[in-house]
C-alpha cells in the first residue's frame, strides 16, 4: 500500500475575474521530500502557495496536511497546523530587530510560547541562517539577502512540517547560492518537507527529488528533475516555440 503523502493537493482552483490562475492542480508531497514547482512567470505558482497557506481563498479543491483539511482555514490557523512560507517579495517588520522579527514566528507559530522563552530560543535559528552577528540590527538596515534570511528564520521559528519557499534563492551570487543550497538540504535532513518555487535550475537539479511544471495555471509535467527539464514541452513553455 502506498503511504499517504504528507501534503495532498487535489483539484485546486482559483480565478480572478475571467482569469483562471489555478486550474485543477493536483500535487502530492511526500514526507521528507523536496519538491520543485517551476514554470514561467505568471503560470500560477505563487497563487498555489497563497491558496495552500490561506493567504487567499480557493474557489475549489482540497489541501490536506497529514489528513487535515486546510482549505477554509485562515492563514494563522494554517501556520499553526505547521505549514510556513517565505514570500517572493520579502516581508519583514523593518522597525524590529532581526531577533524580534524571528521571535514573532516563535510567538505565534505552531507552539506559541512566552517572549522570554522565544528570545532564548531564536538564537539557534539566527546562527543557522548566518545572522547571529546581526541579531540586534534593525530590519530596515539589513541587505536584501539578509532580509531573506530573516524571513526564512521566522518561518522556521513557527516549527513547520512543510516549508514553502517562493524564489528564496533568487538574487544570490554564486557563493551565496551554494550556501543557500546547503542550508535547504540541511533543513530537509532535519525533517522539514520543502516545496520550492525556483527559477535557478542549478538548485532544482541539486535539491529536488521531484519537479512539477506549471503553465497557464495547470500542471504540464511531473517527474524526476533531469527528465522534466529535458522535456521538449517544458523547454517550449520556458523559451517559446521558435527557441525551443
Amino acid at each position: 500500500m502506498t503511504a499517504e503523502p504528507l501534503l495532498a493537493i487535489r483539484g485546486l482552483r482559483k480565478s480572478f475575474g475571467g482569469l483562471q490562475a489555478v486550474r485543477g492542480v493536483d500535487l502530492d508531497v511526500a514526507d521528507g521530500a523536496i519538491v520543485g514547482l517551476i514554470g514561467p512567470n505568471g503560470s500560477g505558482k505563487t497563487t498555489v502557495l497563497n491558496l495552500v497557506t490561506g493567504e487567499i481563498a480557493a474557489d475549489g479543491g482540497s489541501v490536506r496536511l497529514a489528513g487535515q483539511e486546510m482549505i477554509g482555514l485562515p492563514a494563522f490557523r494554517v501556520c499553526r497546523s505547521r505549514i510556513a512560507r517565505t514570500f517572493q517579495l520579502v516581508r519583514i517588520l523593518p522597525g524590529m530587530t532581526t531577533r524580534e522579527n524571528v521571535m514573532v514566528g516563535r510567538l505565534f507559530g505552531a507552539e506559541p510560547t512566552t517572549p522570554a522563552r522565544a528570545r532564548d530560543e531564536v538564537g539557534a535559528l539566527l546562527e543557522c541562517v548566518g545572522l547571529a552577528a546581526r541579531a540586534d540590527q534593525a530590519g530596515s538596515q539589513l541587505t536584501y539577502i539578509d532580509q531573506k534570511r530573516v524571513e526564512l528564520a521566522r518561518a522556521l521559528a513557527t516549527r513547520p512540517r512543510v516549508l514553502l519557499l517562493d524564489e528564496w534563492l533568487a538574487g544570490l551570487n554564486p557563493s551565496e547560492l551554494q550556501i543557500g543550497i546547503a542550508l535547504i538540504r540541511r533543513l530537509r535532513d532535519e525533517g522539514v518537507t520543502i516545496v520550492m518555487i525556483e527559477h535557478v535550475m542549478e538548485a532544482i537539479r541539486a535539491l529536488c527529488d521531484h519537479v512539477v511544471v506549471m503553465s497557464a495555471g495547470a500542471l504540464i509535467a511531473s517527474g524526476a528533475p533531469d527528465a522534466v527539464l529535458s522535456d521538449p514541452e517544458v523547454a517550449r513553455v520556458y523559451l517559446g516555440e521558435d527557441d525551443a
